[in-house]
């Protein structure tokens, strides 16, 4: 038997697999347009003005005349209303804190129960039955009202709470002494019990809620509390439906799959249902076969989602013990084992990365896969203002470092008469349509570019032949990068103002010490910095603290092709210097590596910015802000200096990029800092805006052991020596007003 690593090396090897970079395309950001915005500081104080120097480079004057100005300001609101709570102040305290004034209640933890008569979770590994359970990671989720004909978007008192579940906890809290023959080096059977929980633990929770008193309630006894797991069985829909690149040894016509995994952002659809994103989701399956076994197209393709032999099987799903190793099992292995694609799993990974649509208030109805929002590590799907007589608009992202943005737009024009139409309405909006993936330019616009076949740039690529749609789809990836669209700093969530439609998206980070933003990824001007941070004895270069940017679809029309765009805020610590602190953060406000980004609707306006952060946790734990942010142009353009590779003789490189007005705290500040070692993602509220909902995902996550509680880093939010657990909490202000303002 090989030796067993450690806990801690498994995490690092699988950090280090999802992080990698796969596209290696040739549209590395601008490559040609840096060489004309490239210059030394010598070159640049040459010109007598920000002005003259964008002239002088070619480079602006459209973004400038679209509305940016030319002084720095505080920012203004573009909503009708300010912030009403103090700012919570860094911490790195194993506790949850909010401020003043308000309080937050754990409502649903990681391995609760969803149906009566189910024991109460005992928190030590022995709880085999995570179907009926709550289930791990919780990440992005959506409250439905729920009125006696279904949805209901007004109701606060009664809904349908759905929440996805990212992943199972790495180190193995749901087992008694964490998980056996763990990862992908590890080539002995797994225990199929152990399987069969991480499995469930998988996927999306619904259930049902009440209002009752001045808090919430779980209905346990509602038919419409279930799990959807990875192993529930999907349709596949849209134009990869009986695609042969989808055929599997379970559906040998490509029309169904089973599960859906790493579900991470989500968005809902004007007829009330649930969508979700299949996020990290290629590490999931085993491929060991010798790359001559496939056809180079199919290498290509396995190679640019990382589906590969090394890092492949991040959980070894596909190694139950001989005696149990079926279908249920064998379709974790993509590896080309029978004669046909009929019979064996060689498409399987096919199959994932997908936005999925579940319907809440309909569990009898098989989930679909809708493969017009293309195949990729998507974040969620978020919808552009909903308008009659026009086509409807969702943006996504696809999270891995130097990926794309994308957006959606239905071939169909909204009927309002479809707003409960369930899946149905899915298959008339979501089934047909124009996949676009975005291009910033380096003058402050931007272009949509079509990711279909009537597009030459697609439909002629030298380093990959589409066979169809379907294959563009597939591929979406390749087919982005022969469009020629930006590679960004991780791509994660999403969110449209609904005071001025415009589109705000979160990029995390790109760090690297070979390949990431600043090394063999040149700088341009939506992802601009390259700079070295310190925390404890590491340094670590490239975009560290993540940036968020944002546009206004030209004619404010969300399926226009064009877009004017800046950067909303800049992630900093407040003591960066200015070249870093690009946005004047304050210790009220400083964060770093924003993820969850989401407009409540019961207070139109205002925004909430969630973290998922390794680089500033030396000083605090991670947060959620509130904001009240302008609009695109509202700021002023900046020539960002760095050490980035290759720079030009003096050693320094200039980039210009378009900086949002100054984020004071009158329009930023911090609300929320969760315990030790979590990622706050997952936001919604109720639609009388008194209650809000969060996700507390994997606290405790460095912790150097399962069941020694003195190694624990968090013992949230059971306390004492409890191991950690994911949660949702309800937070409301204790004098039963709206939140935050």
């Amino acid at each position: 038997m090989p030796k067993k690593k450690s806990i801690q090396h498994i995490i690092k090897k699988f950090a280090a697999s999802e992080d990698a970079i796969h596209n290696t395309s040739t549209n590395d950001s601008f490559s040609q347009v840096l060489d004309r915005a490239r210059m030394g500081r010598r070159g640049f104080l040459k010109g007598s003005s920000s002005l003259a120097a964008a002239s002088m480079l070619g480079m602006g004057l459209a973004f400038l005349a679209d509305g940016v100005n030319q002084k720095g300001q505080v920012a203004k609101a573009a909503s009708n209303f300010s912030l009403s709570f103090n700012p919570v102040a860094k911490t790195i305290a194993d506790t949850l804190t909010v401020p003043d004034g308000y309080t937050a209640r754990v409502f649903l933890a990681t391995g609760d129960p969803i149906k009566r008569n189910v024991t109460p979770y005992k928190n030590n590994g022995t709880d085999n039955d995570f179907e009926v359970r709550v289930g791990d990671h919780h990440d992005a989720m959506q409250y439905f009202g729920f009125g006696s004909n279904g949805w209901d978007p007004t109701n606060s008192d009664r809904a349908l709470l759905s929440i996805n579940h990212e992943v199972c906890e790495d180190l193995g809290f749901v087992h008694p002494n964490g998980p056996t023959e763990y990862g992908p080096e590890s080539t002995a059977a797994r225990p199929p019990i152990e399987i069969d929980k991480e499995v469930a633990a998988h996927g999306v929770t619904v259930v049902e809620i009440a209002k009752q008193g001045s808090t919430y309630q779980i209905n346990l006894n509602s038919r419409y509390n279930r799990r959807v797991t990875a192993a529930t069985v999907f349709e596949i829909s849209g134009p990869a439906r009986r695609s042969s690149m989808m055929a599997t040894a379970f559906s040998p016509n490509g029309e169904q799959t089973r599960g859906t995994l790493n579900n991470c952002g989500n968005g809902y659809t004007p007829w009330g249902t649930y969508l979700s994103g299949e996020e990290n989701w290629a590490g999931y399956f085993h491929r060991r076969e010798e790359d001559t076994a496939r056809s180079q197209k199919e290498l290509a393709s396995l190679k640019r989602y990382g589906v590969g032999n090394a890092t492949s099987g991040r959980y070894n799903w596909s190694r139950a013990s001989a005696t149990d190793n079926t279908d249920l099992y064998r379709r974790w292995d993509a590896s080309k084992t029978g004669n046909s694609a009929d019979q064996d799993f060689r498409n399987v990974a096919n199959t994932f990365g997908w936005v999925v649509e579940i319907d809440p208030f309909n569990p009898d109805v098989t989930p679909k896969k809708r493969t017009t929002l293309g195949r990729m590590a998507h974040e969620g799907a978020w919808p552009a203002k909903v308008v009659a007589g026009q086509p409807l608009v969702f943006y996504t992202g696809d999270d891995a470092r130097n990926e794309y943005v994308y957006k959606f737009v239905s071939a169909a024009a909204w009927d309002p008469r479809d707003a409960t139409g369930g899946l149905a309405a899915g298959d008339k909006y979501l089934d047909a349509g124009t996949l676009y993936a975005a291009k910033f330019n380096e003058d402050g616009t931007g272009e949509w570019l079509p990711l279909t076949l009537s597009n030459p740039k697609v439909a002629n690529y030298a380093d990959y032949a589409f066979a169809d749609e379907a294959d563009v789809l597939i591929n979406a990836r390749i087919a982005a990068d022969a469009a020629g669209a930006t590679k960004m700093d991780r791509p994660e969530w999403g969110g449209v103002n609904p005071v001025n439609g415009e589109v705000y998206f979160t990029l995390t980070n790109n760090v690297s010490s070979s390949n990431g933003r600043g090394v063999k990824t040149p700088l341009d001007a939506a992802n601009p910095r390259y700079y070295a941070d310190v925390k404890s004895d590491k340094t670590t270069q490239g975009n560290v603290n993540g940036h968020i940017i944002r546009w206004r679809e030209s004619g404010n029309k969300p399926t226009a092709t064009t877009f004017a765009w800046d950067v909303y805020l800049f992630g900093a610590q407040a003591d960066a210097e200015a070249n870093v602190n690009l946005s004047s953060l304050t210790d009220e406000n400083d964060f770093s590596s924003p993820d969850g980004i989401w407009f409540s609707e019961s207070m139109p306006g205002l925004l909430w910015i969630q973290t998922d952060d390794g680089y500033y946790t030396d000083k605090t734990n991670c947060m959620m802000l509130a904001a009240l942010p302008g609009s695109v142009g509202d700021g002023e353009s900046k020539m960002v200096a760095s050490k980035a590779v290759p720079s030009n003789a003096d050693g320094e490189q200039m980039v210009k990029t378009y900086v949002g007005q100054t984020a004071s705290p009158t329009v930023l500040r911090r609300f929320l800092v969760g315990p030790r070692d979590c990622e706050i993602t997952g936001i919604t509220e109720t639609p009388d805006g008194k209650a809000i909902f969060v996700n507390i995902q994997h606290p405790g996550e460095n912790s150097e052991s399962v069941t020694d509680p003195a190694l624990f880093t968090s013992h949230w939010p059971d306390g004492g020596n409890a191991r950690p657990r994911s949660a949702t909490v309800i937070i409301t202000r204790n004098d039963g007003g709206k939140i935050a303002i």
